[in-house]
This record gives C-alpha cells, sequence and structure tokens, in this order.
C-alpha cells in the first residue's frame, strides 16, 4: 500500500510504527516523503497514492476519491498559523496594499488567513506571494516581504529572527468559534478498507505514545536540522487527542472551517455526507 506524509516530527512520529510492521495485521507499506503542498496537490491530481496527509483546506478538491479518516491527523489548541512582521505595523489593518508570504494558497493556514483577513483588512491585501516555508522568516527579515505567514516549527523559533508576532490566527480562530484548529488531514481511496485502515494508524499512534524512543531515530533522521528541543515540543504540541479521533469537535471544526470557506468563495462547498467516515 502506498502512503504518503510529510518528514515533519508530528508525522514520523504518528507513523513510525505503521510502517516499520509494528503494527499487527498491517500490510506492508511504500512511503513517500512529501511537504503537504505537494500532497496537496497529488491528491487532486488524481495519480496520488492510497493514504496521504493533505490540508484540511485541500478536502473540498478531493472527496469524490478520497475520504477522510478519523484519526492521524493534526488538529489542536494553540497550535495555528501566524503572522509575522518585521515591526513598524502596528495592527492588521496596516497590512492593506502590502506584501505577504505564505506558504501555499491551498494550505490551511493561507485559508484561515483569507478568513481573518476579510475580518480585520478592509482594504485588502497587496500582494500575496508562495514561498517554501523556511524561506519566509528570512523574507520578513531581510525586508523582501511585509509579513509572513509561518507554520509548523516557526512557532518556537520566530523570535531569533528579530520578528514580531501580528497575529496568532489558532488564538483568532479558536476565540471566535470554540472549537480546535483543523491543519493536517489524513485521506484513504474510498476503494480500501477504511474500517481496517483507520484501526491500523489509530494503534500506530497509541504505539508512539506508548514507545517514544522506538520512533526516535526515524524522527531525527527526517526532521533536518530542527534542534532537538524543537521536534519535542513540535510533537507534544500537533499529536494530541485529536490525532487518536477526532471525535465530535473535530468533526465540527472541520464543518465550520470547511462552511466559513465557501460562503467566502473561497472553496467549493462541500456535500457534509461526504465529510461522514461512514
Amino acid at each position: 500500500m502506498k502512503i504518503a506524509f510529510s518528514p515533519c516530527p508530528n508525522d514520523t512520529f504518528v507513523f513510525h510504527a505503521l510502517v516499520h510492521g509494528l503494527v499487527p495485521g498491517a500490510p506492508e507499506f511504500d512511503v513517500t516523503f512529501a511537504d503537504i503542498d505537494i500532497t496537496n496537490g497529488l491528491a487532486a491530481s488524481g495519480r496520488g497514492p492510497d493514504v496521504l496527509k493533505i490540508s484540511f483546506a485541500a478536502l473540498p478538491w478531493v472527496l469524490e476519491e478520497y475520504a477522510l479518516l478519523p484519526c492521524g491527523g493534526a488538529l489542536g489548541r494553540g497550535c495555528g498559523p501566524l503572522v509575522l512582521t518585521a515591526g513598524g505595523i502596528a495592527g492588521p489593518q496596516e497590512l492593506s496594499g502590502r506584501k505577504v508570504a505564505v506558504p501555499s494558497e491551498r494550505s490551511t493556514a493561507y485559508l484561515l488567513f483569507r478568513l481573518w483577513a476579510a475580518a480585520h483588512i478592509p482594504g485588502g491585501i497587496g500582494e500575496i506571494i508562495v514561498m517554501p516555508f523556511d524561506e519566509i522568516m528570512p523574507a520578513v527579515q531581510n525586508g523582501t516581504i511585509d509579513a509572513g505567514l509561518v507554520i509548523h516549527e516557526a512557532r518556537f523559533t520566530y523570535p531569533a529572527y528579530g520578528l514580531h508576532l501580528l497575529a496568532d490566527l489558532g488564538n483568532w480562530w479558536e476565540t471566535d468559534t470554540g472549537l480546535p484548529i483543523p491543519l493536517g488531514a489524513i485521506i484513504a481511496r474510498r476503494s480500501l478498507d477504511l474500517e481496517a485502515l483507520s484501526g491500523w494508524i489509530r494503534e500506530s499512534v497509541r504505539y508512539a505514545w506508548q514507545h517514544p524512543e522506538a520512533s526516535a531515530e526515524f524522527v531525527r533522521s527526517h526532521a533536518q536540522e530542527m534542534a532537538p528541543e524543537v521536534t519535542e515540543a513540535h510533537i507534544g504540541l500537533y499529536v494530541n487527542d485529536f490525532t487518536e479521533n477526532l471525535g465530535a469537535d473535530g468533526y465540527a471544526a472541520v464543518h465550520a472551517l470547511l462552511d466559513r470557506a465557501a460562503r467566502e468563495g473561497i472553496v467549493p462547498a462541500v456535500n457534509p455526507e461526504l465529510l461522514s467516515f461512514k
């Protein structure tokens, strides 16, 4: 079975047991490591693998072919994307007409940014520039762009660049809705045994929690230059109860995000029945 997920610590931690034959009854997996912007494109192309991690924001384009699984993904509280500046911008309204860098135009981070901007920047952003997420903070720092939308470990490292937090979009979303932030979804082809697959992924999550040392080298080998303490914080933030089971709050958050985005014309409207696991 083919699977694709990112080399980020939360994904390698969650899927370590599954792809190393440590989950009883699970088949052998052929793994592709790819940033979520790439997996979003793979899913939308119709040529994607059997199972993959994508942005919740990309779901409306793939739900006919793929089902949303109730486990393995990334939702949470206090883990949303940040809008950063190099200083000199006092409030959101001052982003009107400015250049803002984002990591992807079909990411949950960008979707949240669009919803937030619609409510806080009456004049609209001047120019959106897509660039790899690891290039965004240096570009803000050197003044190439006026603000940057950052994700992942940038939550922990942006002070080292001397950057200022203009908005925490996770805090905004949680305050506005009372719901967790849906970031990364696990999807699988509808032709598969989704019940069994979900069970294997859930067992992989539980194995990771019960044997954190088992995945340590696998996680470290794919974490690039991330410091050990940042890796640990990353896993602690993004692997939580929602990873084991979306639950009522998780599904409510997904519905709220996609419904709001559809009303703003950012994504196509979704048939709610397609979001159901059954």
